[in-house]
């Protein structure tokens, strides 16, 4: 890759014009990464409904023209002035959740939230405000950070992290979002304990990365819960106990109120992963009075919110939410990797479809069908 430093790099990227549209393979023109910045050439990415809500318009911060993408792995083809953390032909994972170790909410010890390039990463552009991507004599602007729809992509140092080529890109891409957000929803942020009962409202990969982290810290019951039949079997290979599709609950019975007493007196810990507020609202009210803590993962469309009486409140849960499983991307995500390679973490069984990135548009179509885990897409 000696031969592309320091050059602009012309490749293929999937370019979301507008929304409601689909993505346009198309050659782009990738600058040179500047100071604090690595340029990496993207092998693998998933697709994730993220993804699709920008697509669809309903997120608040979608911009456009832009490269989306943001759950990808590759090789560190450059790097600007000041990056110390990887270097050259390091296998790295994108991270939209970016940890810079100095920032306040870094230091805090409290979040894995971080507040160095949240602002411009929101805005579609890299820390000194300007984008490294151009196509047709237009600026394209990235996507949380990450832009892992693009052959090769520019990141800041702080939102990617080195890890071990033991694991192939295909697989450590989806350590970049669904995985860890579940697996650490369950493990970080609740820290389920040995014996809980919890809840999981959809079984999706996300929800299974749940199910599979409470299963880890040895929940006594999993409940999953979705309207499709077909993920109970998903639902129990990932280490769920029981099963419910709300459909087929008696029509008089509210889900939270099927839950508690399904549960004698309801979940310790219950997690959203739908995006759907009423659903939200559900998953806090199963909980059990005094303890109970409902953790929303899933993104709601602009404008909504979610509403319960006061009342669920005073009387002790707890409603909660998330980002990226509250894993500290460069400091934890290796760790997640060495879980893998000790066949401690399951990711090839989150697999259940691939395409070739001419094929991208069609892996948004196969990621609705029920059948459907996580697409990986092969950037090469």
């Amino acid at each position: 890759m000696s031969d592309t430093v320091g050059k602009t790099i012309t490749c293929k990227a999937a370019i979301a014009w507008a929304p409601n549209e689909p993505l346009s393979i198309e050659d782009v023109q990738v600058l040179p990464p500047r100071a604090h910045e690595v340029r990496i050439k993207v092998l693998h990415t998933g697709v994730c409904h993220t993804d699709q809500y920008t697509l669809s318009g309903k997120d608040p911060e979608g911009a456009f023209p832009s490269i989306l993408g943001h759950e990808g792995a590759g090789i560190v083809e450059s790097i600007g002035d000041g990056v110390t953390s990887v270097k050259p032909g390091d296998y790295v994972i994108a991270l939209y959740t970016a940890e810079c170790k100095e920032c306040k909410f870094c230091r805090s010890g409290k979040t894995n939230l971080c507040g160095k390039v949240r602002e411009t990463q929101g805005k579609g552009v890299m820390p000194d405000g300007t984008s490294r991507f151009r196509a047709r004599g237009k600026d394209i602007l990235h996507f949380m950070g990450t832009s892992t729809f693009s052959q090769y992509t520019v990141l800041a140092d702080v939102s990617c992290v080195a890890v071990t080529d033991r694991i192939g890109t295909d697989k450590s891409c989806l350590l970049g979002c669904g995985i860890t957000t579940g697996y650490g929803a369950a493990v970080v942020s609740a820290k389920v304990e040995e014996g809980s009962t919890i809840a999981v409202f959809g079984a999706g990969c996300v929800g299974l990365s749940i199910i599979m982290g409470a299963k880890k810290n040895k929940a006594g019951r999993i409940i999953a819960v979705d309207l499709n039949d077909n993920k109970e079997g998903w639902a129990r290979k990932f280490g769920a106990t029981d099963f419910v599709n709300p459909l087929k609950i008696p029509r008089n019975v509210l889900l939270q109120e099927y839950l508690v007493n399904m549960t004698d007196g309801g979940c310790d810990y219950t997690f959203d992963c739908t995006g759907n507020v009423s659903v939200m609202r559900a998953a806090l009210e199963a909980c059990h009075k005094g303890w109970g803590e409902s953790i929303v993962i899933g993104v709601a469309a602009a404008g909504q919110e979610i509403t319960t009486r006061p009342f669920q409140l005073v009387t002790g849960r707890v409603w909660r939410g998330c980002a990226f499983g509250g894993v500290k991307g460069r400091t934890q995500l290796p760790g997640l990797v060495d879980d893998y390679l000790r066949g401690e973490l399951k990711v090839d069984e989150f697999i259940t479809h691939r395409v070739s990135m001419d094929r991208l548009n069609e892996a948004f179509d196969v990621m609705k069908q029920g059948d459907c885990i996580r697409c990986v897409v092969d950037m090469s």
